[in-house]
């Protein structure tokens, strides 16, 4: 893709050309990737200045930049002067890439817990139907059996359309993404034209970015502002949890068709007569499709027995959600039914350790009070023994949200310890501080520890484990690091956990 400067000067109101009118090949915000011809984006933040990093850009070869400094002179290289950068990036990037996202369907997933389970049903129902599929989210980004590191939820809006321009020339038929409150906030998400939007549920969280909750559910809102809006490709949906308190004001701005879910509360799709096991879990699904006009909901029967490998109630959610796009999606009965009991689980999410142990041992990612919650009642539900819990906070997030989480581990579990998550530039004993204010509130004689060192608190939980004990190890999940303030570590919980067991 060949643009002129001159092209995207166009698109953003008193933007200014310093220098030639180049033609760009590609817009690149770090320096080390910069190659022929490239836009480099001189992104100012609170710890790093993109201007700093020209000489190197123009060194591996771009021939322009974007700025929002009005007396900044380059030297040896054209500037576009834009006078707002998140702005303008919303606007250039997706005409440069010529709106790949438009070349697929796209199904966005937002909401506090449940997004990355959701996305990978959603693959595998669109996978078995024929699709070529990718995927977008927290673990990786995928393209058809391809895998890539994201370092983000929600990439930002130059690498995001540079993978959807990807998957386009990869023949994605349909996009998956998870899509952050971040995202939305900061408008990554720009010139991606959804297709189906699923809305999980709205549980405290990221309140160091939002401020307020209020905040935080205007971010998630835009989402379906999106998915509403007239566009190229035909079919808009929005797939809302109703059981969520947040559902209401969600519905408020669907102008779409709308199929909503729940277990608790008269849904589109409901959940009915759920028999939870540790090794999965069966339910009715019951559909009310007379009153809905997406066509194959008059094709599935009602209710449908689903007999799956993922237990859990929240994962019942994340089932409905994912049944609910589907069906937007006009994906066939038959496939609706087998895809959901073929689904295994997604890695660190109630991810059981396999070993001879007498006891379990599970990591999930939890790392929100709904998400310890969740797992905890999980846990309840398919423990003959005690419940050991392992779990941190995380350093340099929101610390409100510290006391409560502990406060719901002693509530539901049988033995605590509090340890450190990913501690990041903060005291990890400081953090343990806010944590055991919820902790000694409810906590009782149960056993309680406090151990700052990950690893050891993770030996310790398996050294305390007897027959019919469930040990579960939380906040990280998938991750296999550890940020410290001394830098970035090596250290994957599941590892760890198998290591402690072969100990014993």
């Amino acid at each position: 893709m060949i643009k002129k400067l001159s092209e995207l000067a166009l698109l953003i109101p008193e933007a200014q050309i310093l220098g030639d009118d180049v033609e760009i090949s590609g817009i690149e915000h770090d320096s080390r990737k910069v190659t022929a011809k490239n836009l480099f984006v001189c992104m100012e933040g609170a710890h790093v200045d993109g201007h700093k990093f020209i000489p190197q850009a123009t060194e591996r070869g771009a021939v322009a930049i974007l700025t929002t400094r009005k007396d900044f002179t380059p030297e040896n290289i054209s500037a576009l002067v834009v006078p707002d950068m998140l702005k303008a990036l919303a606007v250039i990037v997706p005409y440069f890439y010529d709106y790949p996202a438009r070349a697929m369907r796209v199904v966005g997933v937002t909401g506090t817990n449940g997004k990355t389970t959701t996305t990978y049903m959603l693959r595998e129902i669109f996978s078995a139907a024929g699709f070529k599929v990718g995927l977008i989210g927290t673990i990786q980004i995928l393209i058809g059996d391809e895998s890539f590191p994201n370092p983000n939820t929600t990439p930002n809006v130059i690498d995001l359309q540079k993978i959807f321009a990807d998957m386009r020339a990869k023949n994605v038929q349909i996009a998956v993404m998870e899509v952050s409150s971040h995202a939305l906030a900061e408008n990554r998400v720009a010139g991606i034209e959804f297709d189906t939007a699923i809305f999980t549920n709205l549980t405290q969280d990221h309140l160091d970015f939002h401020g307020t909750m209020e905040n935080y559910l205007r971010a998630k809102t835009k989402l379906f502002d999106m998915v509403s809006r007239n566009g190229r490709k035909p079919n808009k949906s929005a797939v809302v949890n109703v059981d969520d308190a947040a559902g209401e004001e969600i519905l408020r701005h669907c102008h779409c068709n709308k199929i909503t879910y729940a277990v608790e509360n008269p849904a589109d799709l409901q959940a009915k007569d759920m028999n939870v096991k540790s090794d999965g879990m069966k339910l009715q699904l019951g559909i009310r499709n007379e009153e809905l006009g997406i066509k194959n909901f008059s094709l599935v029967p009602s209710p449908l027995s689903l007999n799956l490998h993922v237990t859990g109630l929240f994962n019942v959610y994340n089932v409905l959600a994912a049944v609910g796009a589907a069906l937007a999606e006009n994906i066939s009965p038959e496939i609706i039914k087998r895809s959901p009991e073929n689904f295994r689980s997604v890695p660190g999410r109630f991810e059981r350790i396999f070993s001879a142990a007498p006891f379990e041992v599970i990591v999930d990612y939890a790392h929100t009070p709904d998400g310890v919650k969740n797992v905890l009642e999980t846990a309840r539900q398919i423990v003959t023994g005690k419940i050991i819990t392992v779990f941190g906070c995380g350093g340099d997030r929101d610390n409100r949200k510290r006391p409560i989480m502990g406060r719901l581990a002693a509530e539901l579990s049988d033995v605590v310890i509090a340890t450190s998550d990913n501690p990041r530039s903060e005291n990890p004993e400081k953090i343990l501080d806010d944590v055991e204010v919820g902790v000694r509130e409810v906590i009782g004689e149960k056993f309680y520890e406090r151990i700052a060192d990950r690893r050891t608190a993770i030996f310790r939980a398996v050294e305390l484990a007897n027959s019919g004990d469930v040990v579960l190890i939380l906040g990280k999940g998938h991750e296999n690091y550890q940020i410290l303030n001394t830098g970035t570590i090596h250290f994957d919980d599941r590892e760890v956990a198998r290591e402690a067991i072969d100990k014993l």
